[in-house]
């Protein structure tokens, strides 16, 4: 669908003034163009709402207020620090990444992020635009329901009512300030989360679209509680099974096997004669 210069000037109009008078501007990730603490960030808001991550956040960086600091530090140590955050694979990937920029340093485009463990093409372009102001095409959530609720798109003709990211993408490369990309970004999820609250959201029309599953009764949620019950324990002491099924109850056996079984394999816990405790 055609668009004028005239439509794109209004849109950035929009978003630059709602960004003035409402922006999240205190929010500790927008106060540094450190790298290493905005993958931090974009890794913890994944999944996750921005005023949960804010406390999370600031302790984290407290802790490990560099990638030496997270990379030196043992596993189960930065798991600590994540517990109640959840998708504690996160956690382990961010380990993993901070390592990989002790050996061989930071990246410098959003290309050579995405080659760290646990970064996709999202979190690297958004990293590179709130960094390094690099501009390229960033699209989450909040920017594309600003997108959609101001550029009526053509539905794809393979799925009903989706809309494909190469549309949004097309209308973000018009509307980018070039070379304001980092401002730019941070005005225009903003604005797409007040929108949001309002009442307007796009998701669902969205090619791909999966909603979030139930937490409670979940293998993750049985996952998390595995994790926090070892994180608990003192001198890395292991737990015995009959803790942990103690904890869940006979009904979840099948599901805390699984959970163990999985945990074992990705690296999380181990296992000795006297049970389970952190890798």
């Amino acid at each position: 669908m055609p668009r004028s210069a005239q439509e794109f000037s209004r849109f950035r109009r929009t978003v630059w003034t709602h960004y003035r008078t409402y922006g999240r501007h205190d929010l500790p990730w927008r106060k540094t163009t450190d790298p290493y603490r905005i993958l931090v960030s974009e890794i913890m808001l994944q999944q996750t709402q921005v005023d949960r991550v804010v406390p999370f956040y600031t302790a984290f960086i407290k802790r490990f207020p560099t990638a030496k600091k997270l990379s030196a530090a043992p596993l189960g140590e930065v798991l600590k620090s994540w517990q109640g955050l959840g998708y504690n694979r996160r956690a382990k990937m961010l380990h993993q990444a901070a390592k990989n920029l002790v050996a061989h340093g930071m990246p410098r485009t959003a290309a050579e992020l995405e080659r760290l463990p646990g970064v996709g093409p999202y979190t690297a372009r958004a990293v590179a635009a709130f960094a390094w102001n690099e501009d390229g095409i960033v699209i989450e959530t909040n920017i594309r329901t600003a997108i959609i609720h101001h550029f009526p798109l053509r539905p794809d003709t393979t799925i009903y009512g989706s809309v494909r990211d190469v549309e949004i993408a097309a209308i973000l490369e018009k509307v980018l300030p070039k070379g304001k990309a980092c401002e730019w970004y941070s005005a225009l999820m903003d604005y797409g989360a007040h929108l949001k609250r309002s009442g307007v959201s796009h998701n669902a029309r969205m090619k791909g679209y999966v909603k979030q599953s139930r937490f409670i009764g979940s293998l993750r949620e049985v996952r998390g509680i595995i994790l926090r019950e070892l994180a608990s324990a003192q001198e890395r002491k292991a737990i015995p099974k009959a803790r942990l099924r103690s904890l869940l109850g006979t009904e979840r056996e099948e599901q805390l096997k699984q959970a163990l079984d999985a945990l074992l394999k990705e690296g999380f816990i181990v296992r000795n004669r006297y049970g389970y405790s952190l890798a």
